[in-house]
């Protein structure tokens, strides 16, 4: 058997892996790439700037930065712009507080006080809340800092940038072909959708959003196409599942029948060992138990309830694609599949084209930089650890963009709401 053979071998069982897939794993895996290759040339921008490769993510930009300038917006015409609740909104505005990317002005006739506490360490009066969600009031201005300035600076064209490097990695045709597919579906969505696909936790409100007054909508870049698609099949699955796609599509999926070990989740999902960890929505599915065959550790198997909601998962998705191809053609659908199929399935030899935008820059923490948490001067044991996680992580996504990639992005916090 020659080389030639052997690689053949290879892209034909890569081919029928992806050619299995749900659309909206789909979906997801062409978010997620096109995610980390925003936000690591995103941290080595801000590393270049002079601070210290803060790492934010495009979900953060998409929801949220791009709504502000320099004379600041109300917290309640925030939340307006974002189509968010405003409880989501102060959320994230007390992590980018307490990451110092935005401070507050109080309304000037707002005369209620605002209760100050003492900083645990620099002593420094603060408001009572701060860094969190709790205090912020609707009326208070939200301005962004010099940090968070420099960060919409770096932000402003760095969607444009990547889509044109996908143009020239993939083909400016396949390129096209994906987007004019995305565009022509999303404006018969019958709801108005944000750009960024907010976190599993928020997704509950998507019921809220309001009806689409037109369906003419101006060309939207490729990762709001994406995740508005992608959210749009999530509002559909989570009205018949009790078990949502995000937790459906990541842990509940890998269980098989017999046992998983606990700290292989992350690996076989994708997804970081915070948001992937057995949290009380994952618990009426699953049973975690001592590991029989080790002195430590646990394994996690399925109960029946959990069964049946993987089975369900695996119906529902082929199930919500038919209908897709039902109202919207069954044309349309089928080369937004093939589009997607085509992102994974094209190669430079024996590495996947996908592989080389998910190569971190030199000097970010993915690529092994040790650099503070979000919002810390020092490195921490939680901040390395965090790091040797996403070596690893990035190392697999290069690796096999296609098997490694989750099936659903799960925002983590930590890592700036990022994958």
């Amino acid at each position: 058997m020659g080389t030639h053979v052997r690689r053949a071998d290879a892209a034909s069982g890569i081919s029928k892996k992806i050619q299995d897939k749900p659309l909206s794993a789909l979906l997801s895996q062409a978010l997620v790439a096109f995610t980390l290759e925003f936000d690591n040339e995103f941290e080595r921008r801000m590393i270049e700037s002079g601070h210290r490769g803060e790492r934010l993510s495009l979900v953060v930009w998409s929801n949220l930065i791009r709504f502000l300038d320099e004379g600041g917006v109300s917290v309640l015409d925030l939340a307006a712009r974002a189509m968010a609740s405003q409880e989501r909104i102060k959320f994230q505005l007390g992590c980018l507080e307490r990451w110092r990317f935005v401070s507050f002005t109080p309304a000037s006739a707002d005369e209620r006080p605002i209760p100050q506490r003492a900083h645990s360490q620099t002593r420094h009066a603060l408001r009572e809340g701060w860094g969190s969600g709790r205090g912020i009031r609707g009326n208070w201005i939200v301005n962004l800092t010099s940090k968070g300035l420099k960060a919409k600076e770096i932000w402003t064209p760095l969607s444009d940038e990547i889509e044109r490097r996908w143009r020239t990695r993939f083909g400016k045709e396949l390129i096209g072909r994906l987007c004019e597919s995305l565009q022509a579906i999303v404006v018969k969505l019958d709801i108005e959708l944000p750009d960024g696909l907010p976190g599993y936790w928020m997704l509950g409100e998507a019921e809220g959003f309001p009806p689409r007054k037109s369906h003419e909508t101006a060309r939207l870049p490729l990762p709001a196409l994406l995740s508005q698609m992608l959210l749009w099949f999530t509002i559909e699955f989570d009205r018949e599942s009790d078990a949502s796609l995000a937790l459906s599509a990541n842990v509940l999926r890998v269980i098989g029948q017999d046992t998983v070990r606990l700290g292989d989740i992350p690996r076989l999902t994708g997804g970081s060992p915070e948001m992937t960890a057995i949290s009380w929505q994952l618990k009426p599915y699953v049973l975690v138990e001592p590991d029989p065959s080790a002195k430590r550790g646990k394994v996690v198997r399925l109960t029946p309830r959990g069964l049946k909601a993987q089975k369900h998962y695996h119906r529902l998705v082929g199930e919500i694609e038919k209908r897709w191809e039902a109202k919207f053609g069954q044309g349309p659908i089928s080369r937004l599949r093939e589009s997607l199929q085509e992102l994974f399935t094209r190669r430079d030899g024996v590495r996947p084209l996908m592989s080389a935008g998910l190569v971190p820059p030199e000097g970010t923490v993915r690529a092994g930089r040790q650099a503070p948490a979000l919002g810390r001067r020092d490195v921490g044991a939680a901040a390395r650890q965090r790091m040797l996680d996403l070596v690893a992580q990035t190392e697999t996504f290069v690796r096999d963009p296609a098997g490694a990639l989750p099936h659903y992005p799960l925002w983590d916090m930590n890592r700036g709401f990022g994958p």
